[in-house]
């Protein structure tokens, strides 16, 4: 029996997700993609802008309602971090700039400074080495001599 003939199906182009405004009742707006969940809850999925009513404001990837991926996060305090996000903590490589302009780069776990980074001052100078939280062992100044 012959093979039976029929139509070449092409692949299916992605659909973009849909993009909205969206205002909470505790005063949150949220700017972005999303995905209608279970119930008919909004569910922040892909890139998207939140902003609390204290100030605190989110730009980057959402994944199931999380912040996670890459993005930004802006404090009241004038505090900032760009970097990785897992599940609604700053978790992987990342900046976090402190509101004086002191400027932490490293590793971070569950909002932690954990693992290898840099610790940049207010006046420049540079300390290198292992972060534990909030404690610092074998931390090294990296002197730099201009001439």
């Amino acid at each position: 029996m012959p093979p039976k003939k029929g139509k070449s199906k092409e692949p299916a182009e992605p659909v973009a997700p849909p993009t909205g405004t969206f205002f909470f009742s505790n005063g949150d707006k949220y700017e972005g993609e999303y995905l209608i969940g279970e119930g008919g809850a909004l569910q922040r999925q892909g890139k998207g802008r939140h902003t609390s009513s204290d100030g605190l404001q989110y730009e980057g990837d959402f994944d199931k309602d999380a912040m996670s991926g890459t993005g930004r996060l802006f404090f009241p305090s004038g505090a900032a971090y760009e970097g990785q996000f897992h599940e609604n903590q700053m978790h992987g490589r990342g900046c976090y700039r402190f509101p004086d302009g002191s400027c932490y780069e490293g590793d971070f776990i569950e909002n932690r400074l954990e693992g290898n980074g840099k610790f940049t001052d207010t006046n420049g100078q540079e300390w290198v080495g292992s972060f534990l939280f909030r404690s610092a062992p074998g931390l090294r100044f990296n002197l730099r001599m201009e001439a």
